[in-house]
Formats: structure tokens, C-alpha cells, sequence
């Protein structure tokens, strides 16, 4: 079956490496109870390599009306076809168990997604496990850690809820039509126990207010988001002479949860 040509408005690169699709699936440890969730199966040649696993179910997700006709004619009632925009979709709708997701991610949304899926309550009831494909860069930011300067945001989001490692940088070779970046596979596990905040809205708020001027001491954000800046710094031990990527993730959580207890 020929299938269409990638469109560049949708971010598709279609991975054609069999070595990587290998790799990728075995990190997924399917099982034959497990109920599968892929993101951007393209031309299916990761989901032809999930189905040889024996899965008890695979949902697919592909915006591209076209190719989600081509991927129902390639595997028919083998897996079920979901033609929508996975920003727009509610993940919990489609199992009664956790599910195993693989997503080559489009790279312009990669985050939106990323965020939108820490943001879904009771993670782990609704995902067992992630093998996600980002462009390197953006893996980066997610993995890493305090002091780094890749550490920012997303590192801050992504370790609140989710356990993450890197397996992988993937070469432009192994996709096709070869995109400029590097990528990366990257592993995730939603905790099961977490730091309690009311609304992930706050920690984004928090986190932005912080590393709208990363390079700054954190005095300033400290002072924008509390009318008692001395006595919350006191309190939860800060340093006011430090920069926002001196902080670690549970330091954010805390002033996020001080934040939230001021405003309610």
C-alpha cells in the first residue's frame, strides 16, 4: 500500500527505522492484558510492530484524515482509528485500565501534549507507562535537573507527576522525510504519590512568573506573587540572591502550595 506524502503543516516525520521501532516496543513491555494508546502512527509501522506484540486492544490517534483511511484499510478491525487532534481528545474515555502509550509526538505541539497529559488527574489510572519520541532539544528541557541550564519549566511540570528517563537520541536518518533536529525516546512512569497543589494552573503560573527572566535573582518573582516576600522566604528556606534554575522542583512546589493558600 503507497501511502500519502508527509505534510509539513502537521509536523509529520514518519519513522522508518527498524532498529529504533524495535527498541521503542520493547521499552513499551506489552502484555497480553495491556490496552495500547499511540500518538502519530503516521504510516503504522510502529503500530504494525505493537500488533505483533498482542495487545488485548490499540487506539490510534492520527489528525490527518487521509492517513487514518489508509491506516484502517492497512489493518482493518485490527486496531481502532481515532481521526481527531490529540489536544482535543479525553484520553479516559477510551480504557477501563491504564494504558500503555507510544507517541512519535509532532514537534510543534510535542509540549502542549506533554503538559496537557501532567495536568490529567490520577495520572497513573489512566497511563501505566509513556515511550515518547521529542526533538532533542525539547527532551532535554524535560530531563533536566536543578542548576542545569536546560532546567526550566517543563523539567519542573514533567518531575511533579511523572518519572522520567532517556533512552534514546534517535538520528534524522531513521525518520522520513529527515527533519533537521535530533530526537529523542524518553521513558516515562506517572507517580503514584505526588506533592498535593489544588490546580497545575498555579505551578505554571509560578514557574513562568520565575523564568520570565531566568538570568534575574529570584527576589523579584518572590515579590511579584507575595506581599510577605521576607516572611514566605524565611519559611520555606530561600535564598532571595539565587536564580530561578537554583531551585529544585520540590522548592517550587512549596512556594506554589504558599501561593495557593494565600489565595484561597
Amino acid at each position: 500500500m503507497k501511502f500519502k506524502k508527509p505534510k509539513k503543516s502537521l509536523g509529520q516525520n514518519f519513522l522508518i527505522d527498524k532498529n529504533i521501532i524495535n527498541l521503542i516496543v520493547d521499552k513499551g513491555n506489552i502484555r497480553e492484558n495491556d490496552i495500547v494508546f499511540e500518538v502519530g502512527p503516521g504510516t503504522g509501522n510502529l503500530t504494525e510492530k505493537i500488533l505483533s506484540r498482542g495487545p488485548k486492544k490499540i487506539f490510534v490517534v492520527e489528525k490527518d484524515q487521509i492517513l487514518a483511511k489508509q491506516l484502517i484499510e492497512k489493518f482493518e478491525n485490527k486496531i481502532f482509528v481515532i481521526n481527531k487532534d490529540i489536544l482535543e481528545i479525553n484520553e479516559k474515555k477510551f480504557a477501563d485500565q491504564p494504558m500503555i502509550v507510544f507517541g512519535n509526538l509532532p514537534y510543534n505541539i510535542s509540549t502542549q501534549i506533554l503538559v496537557k497529559w501532567i495536568k490529567i488527574i490520577q495520572l497513573n489510572n489512566t497511563f501505566k507507562r509513556l515511550i515518547l519520541m521529542f526533538q532533542k532539544e525539547v527532551g532535554e528541557r524535560i530531563i533536566a535537573n536543578t542548576n542545569n541550564k536546560n532546567y526550566g519549566r517543563l523539567s519542573i511540570l514533567t518531575s511533579w507527576k511523572m518519572n522520567v528517563k532517556k533512552i534514546a537520541d534517535v538520528s534524522p536518518n531513521s525518520f522520513f522525510p529527515i527533519p533537521k533536529v535530533k530526537s529523542t525516546i524518553l521513558l516515562i512512569e506517572p507517580k503514584i504519590k505526588y506533592f498535593n497543589l489544588k490546580n497545575p494552573k498555579n505551578l505554571e503560573h509560578i514557574t513562568s512568573v520565575f523564568f520570565n527572566q531566568r538570568r534575574k535573582m529570584i527576589k523579584r518573582p518572590i515579590n511579584l506573587l507575595f506581599s510577605n516576600a521576607d516572611e514566605v522566604s524565611k519559611k520555606l528556606n530561600i535564598n532571595l540572591n539565587d536564580r530561578p534554575q537554583n531551585l529544585s522542583p520540590l522548592k517550587y512546589f512549596e512556594i506554589c502550595k504558599e501561593y495557593e493558600n494565600l489565595s484561597s
